[in-house]
């Protein structure tokens, strides 16, 4: 079947009823609404760090035991991640769900700068992710329930997406081969199912190590391990002259030595690599790790470097995105309070020109097929099984991820709606999925195709264990 006849069998699919209810799945979902804020808050309170999760996973956990879900922990040897399912028989329908902060940068609830004493915050919205999902399982796992629906739905704990690769990890173990269907959302600054992909990428620490001495007193004795970081990124950054458009390199020097005077013998440069071909992160990579070897070669010192992560880009499936799209347009955007408005308006002008009009968190982005410059271990999971997403505004419109601005929004009742919201949606596209074959089957082939009848999964981690300590 060709992308154009599977896109209308999709169209097609909307108009057909669904089956007889018995229960309003949204109503689920509103009922939940002081568990949703609660969860959201007190992750985003703990701001703990990839693979460092253990009380925001635990959490999780008792939420969904506490609502009759068995509960699979420290799957995938990873201690802060789990399964949890609820139901028999009919399709396996996966939500995901995330829940790591960022290191390096904090802030309060306040819609100004000021800098909390965690030294960590959640400016990806991750918190927002967990209990999003959490909301979205149990609203569903109610729905089967009571309307006697046979299936099974089912959230994966997904630690340490950033810079973690934790979903890498559980799809290379096979977790995802059963599963028809997997859904996943992302905290952002506006509401859309477009059918984004994202850029494969890997990363790596690379330590070279030298001789010290006395700066001053004895120079011509130390081998500076920092002037191999430095002749590195020189390297590098030359390199970048001369790559394709869609590549993103970028690093950060996480030691370079503690005192002027004394000849540093060790020190860490941290990179990431990015283009929207895997083959491509491959080949670039490469060329990264002989300008590692002649930046030691040429600063008499020695280098060695540990793959972090990777993660396959997106594969995505417009057969369910624009099923996912129509889901998201029937519940429409979201509408501030005036209290939420004034704080919102505080945000805002923190833009200066980037600002966008506050209006914009009431409308739903139009469909459209794009690339996003953004990496996610949710690709290596697309490439396991059928996964549609969907994004809603949880930040004040204009707000980057990665900003103070986006931990402010995570931690108040701006991102517990945004949260809301993206349950619903997922709780809609679930049930839809239980409800109609005739989709699931359209996407399964669509998927195939996409794939590749002969296609071979390949991490970019390669066959290392998950990186537990990667954040400490």
């Amino acid at each position: 079947m060709n992308r154009i006849a599977l896109f209308a069998a999709a169209s097609a699919m909307l108009a057909a009823p669904l089956a007889a209810q018995t229960a309003d799945p949204l109503a689920e979902v509103d009922a939940q609404g002081d568990r949703t804020a609660r969860v959201a808050q007190q992750i985003w309170d703990w701001s703990e760090l990839g693979y460092l999760e253990a009380r925001s996973s635990g959490l999780l956990q008792d939420e969904l035991q506490s609502e009759g879900f068995k509960v699979q922990a420290g799957i995938a040897d990873i201690p802060t991640a789990f399964m949890a399912e609820w139901g028999k028989g009919g399709p396996v329908i996966a939500i995901l769900a995330e829940y790591d902060a960022l290191p390096g940068i904090s802030q309060t609830s306040s819609p100004t700068r000021e800098q909390s004493e965690l030294g960590a915050g959640h400016a990806c919205g991750h918190n927002l992710f967990g209990a999003g999902s959490l909301t979205a399982a149990i609203a569903v796992k109610r729905w089967l329930e009571k309307t006697g629906t046979p299936g099974r739905i089912r959230l994966y704990g997904t630690p340490a997406e950033e810079g973690g690769s934790g979903k890498v990890y559980m799809t290379r173990a096979g977790l995802f081969e059963d599963v028809d269907i997997a859904l996943h959302w992302h905290a952002d600054d506006e509401n859309s199912a477009a059918a984004r992909t994202s850029l494969a990428n890997r990363s790596a620490k690379f330590r070279f190590r030298g001789v010290s001495a006395h700066a001053a007193g004895a120079p011509e004795r130390g081998r500076s391990a920092l002037d191999g970081v430095e002749a590195m990124n020189m390297m590098v950054n030359m390199m970048r002259e001369h790559t394709s458009m869609d590549t993103r390199i970028h690093y950060v020097i996480t030691e370079g030595g503690a005192a002027p005077n004394v000849i540093p013998d060790f020190a860490e440069v941290f990179y990431y690599v990015r283009h929207s071909d895997a083959e491509e992160v491959r080949a670039l990579w490469t060329r990264l790790e002989a300008a590692a070897k002649g930046a030691a070669l040429g600063t008499g010192t020695d280098v060695d470097w540990e793959i972090i992560h990777g993660n396959n880009p997106l594969l995505v499936n417009e057969t369910l995105a624009r099923v996912m799209d129509a889901k998201l347009r029937s519940l429409g955007g979201i509408e501030y309070t005036a209290e939420e408005k004034a704080w919102a308006e505080k945000i805002s002008a923190s833009f200066g020109d980037n600002a966008k009009p506050l209006e914009e968190a009431a409308k739903v982005q139009p469909y459209e097929k794009t690339l996003g410059y953004g990496s996610t271990d949710v690709g290596d999971v697309s490439w396991a099984t059928p996964t549609v997403g969907v994004r809603t505004a949880t930040w004040v419109p204009g707000t980057s991820a990665h900003s103070w601005q986006a931990v402010a929004a995570s931690g108040h009742s701006i991102g517990h709606k945004g949260a809301e919201l993206a349950a619903k949606a997922l709780t809609l596209m679930a049930v839809e999925l239980y409800t109609n074959p005739q989709l699931r089957e359209a996407a399964r082939a669509e998927f195939v195709e996409s794939r590749g009848e002969d296609y071979e999964y390949v991490s970019l981690v390669g066959d290392r264990a998950p990186p537990l300590d990667y954040r400490k």
